[in-house]
């Protein structure tokens, strides 16, 4: 679950905390797996045409699914995968990766293997896919590659005009995905169908277990499949841990205040540098600063009338969700509020901008695992409610996943998550303020898995920061990847252990690297967040 941030590729998370509605309603208890009759044949692997890909060594091909686990003989499609063989003696096995989203392509994430200390990685063959209706895959959903643009009206609704606008704009974009030449994808994109897809690569690699390596929404694909598939589980890491409590609507919720409390704690990063962003050395006047900022905008857009108060918002958000870029952002956002130029801020909105492909499925998978509120009367009450304290991300966030509203395929039931079936150890990993899949989150499915273990990124603020170069965490994780051991667990509802988080990056040193696959991720997060 995750949401991104910059080039459309991220998803968003979604989380919350309001009242009821269907889609908190108690999930059902874990359904038997349904790839029991289908076996995919064998996949044909060949050269990739992705650089990286070829660089690493990868080969890529396709496996071939049902469009309907239910219907195993009937329609199929194929999805892309890629896989970097293993080159050490002490072979540990499959190791399948999940980038985040819902609607994160993850081909390139088989290349994960070269980032962790030790050459633990050289153990494994490690399996990266684009899951159904992503990327590669075929077929892949497209609604309305021209939802994106610049200078949008304001995110919140002030104005009945503005109130018909998003809701408007929002259901169009519905309709869309229901006119899409793939819409037969719609019924069959929930989360138990890519555990099914998950099933179905085990099996046309004729391994009897699987690893895995999940972040953000692909942490809650780990649980899903642990629940359904214990006896197949090896080793599987949870990096930003989606709350099976909040799936999907709460989720939103839950995000709306924790973006707002971390975007505060970048203000103060900015105050504590005022000769580097010039923006003086009180957070609180900064702050201001930006509201007053996006009235400016609101008011007279800036560089030749293209970036309004969505614009900057999006890009601001990227800060609440990493440290990597807190110098850049800061940088651009100081340029712009004294007027020197908005092109910093206009260029990296507009790297963002892309194929609604991740955005489309992201609201595939999420609008249909369960059903959300199907008034528009609570979701205004929610908004209007979180924004009075928690302006920050909230109507951006309603906006961005409003399509739910009118969804054009029917929600399902989500599976109850549980690892008491699971007999062997899981690593999770989550930051303290990790504000798309808050910290709650982790501690709640460490509860769920008995056997699972919980390093703490203690303060820290990115989301899904793992092998980001700390090595109290990232040697943690090779050595359980390699011996299976993870840090023995503490009683109580806490992290088994404490770890540095990212740094906070310091103007005038450089730009911080984001280490080894953690680059493709920030990138990736950016995308989905800028549609709306």
């Amino acid at each position: 679950m995750k949401r991104v941030v910059a080039a459309f590729s991220a998803a968003a998370l979604t989380v919350g905390l309001a009242g009821t509605s269907v889609a908190q309603a108690a999930p059902a208890p874990p359904a038997a797996p349904t790839t029991a009759g289908y076996t995919p044949p064998p996949i044909n692997w060949v050269d990739c045409t992705d650089p990286d890909l070829v660089d690493a060594g990868a080969k890529c091909g396709y496996v071939t699914v049902p469009l309907n686990y239910a219907r195993p003989g009937g329609s199929k499609i194929k999805l892309y995968v890629s896989r970097v063989m293993h080159t050490s003696l002490d072979y540990k096995g499959v190791a399948l990766v999940n980038p985040g989203g819902p609607g994160g392509a993850g081909v390139r994430m088989s290349r994960l293997g070269g980032w962790l200390p030790g050459n633990v990685g050289d153990k494994y063959d490690w399996i990266g896919w684009d899951p159904r209706g992503v990327g590669g895959s075929r077929p892949a959903l497209h609604c309305n590659n021209r939802y994106l643009g610049f200078d949008r009206p304001n995110y919140v609704p002030r104005t009945a005009d503005l109130m018909r606008f998003w809701r408007h704009k929002t259901a169009r974009y519905s309709n869309a995905c229901g006119d899409a030449t793939a819409s037969r994808l719609l019924a069959h994109v929930k989360t138990k169908d890519s555990v099914r897809d998950m099933e179905s690569i085990r099996k046309a690699l004729g391994v009897a277990k699987i690893s895995f390596y999940g972040f953000s929404y692909g942490t809650y694909l780990g649980q899903v499949y642990a629940t359904l598939h214990p006896s197949r589980v090896g080793r599987f890491v949870f990096d930003g841990t989606v709350d099976p409590r909040g799936v999907w609507y709460k989720a939103n919720l839950a995000q709306n205040v924790a973006f707002d409390q971390n975007i505060r704690r970048y203000w103060r990063y900015l105050a504590n540098h005022p000769a580097a962003f010039r923006l003086g050395t009180d957070p609180v006047a900064i702050r201001r600063g930006y509201y007053a900022t996006l009235r400016r905008l609101d008011n007279r857009p800036a560089y030749h009338g293209r970036i309004g108060p969505d614009e900057l918002n999006d890009v601001m958000v990227g800060a609440a969700y990493y440290r990597y870029g807190w110098v850049d952002t800061g940088l651009a956002y100081s340029k712009l509020v004294r007027r020197v130029t908005a092109k910093p801020i206009h260029d990296m909105f507009a790297g963002g901008l892309g194929d609604d492909n991740g955005y489309a499925m992201y609201l595939g998978t999420q609008c249909t695992d369960v059903q959300w509120p199907k008034l528009w009367s609570k979701w205004k009450a929610d908004a209007w409610r979180q924004h009075a304290n928690h302006p920050f991300l909230t109507w951006n966030n309603t906006w961005y996943n409003a399509p739910c509203l009118n969804w054009p395929a029917r929600a399902g039931i989500p599976v109850q998550v549980t690892g008491a079936n699971v007999d062997v150890p899981i690593l999770m990993i989550n930051e303290t303020f990790d504000a798309a899949t808050p910290y709650a989150g982790s501690i709640e499915v460490r509860r769920r898995f008995p056997t699972a273990s919980l390093i703490e990124g203690v303060n820290g603020t990115t989301h899904s920061g793992s092998l980001s170069g700390i090595a109290c965490t990232d040697d943690a994780i090779a050595a359980y990847l390699d011996t299976g051991v993870v840090p023995p667990r503490l009683p109580g509802d806490r992290s088994d252990k404490e770890c540095a988080p990212v740094p906070a990056p310091q103007p005038g040193a450089g730009r911080q690297a984001r280490a080894g696959i953690a680059h493709d991720r920030d990138d990736l997060l950016f995308g989905f967040r800028l549609f709306g």
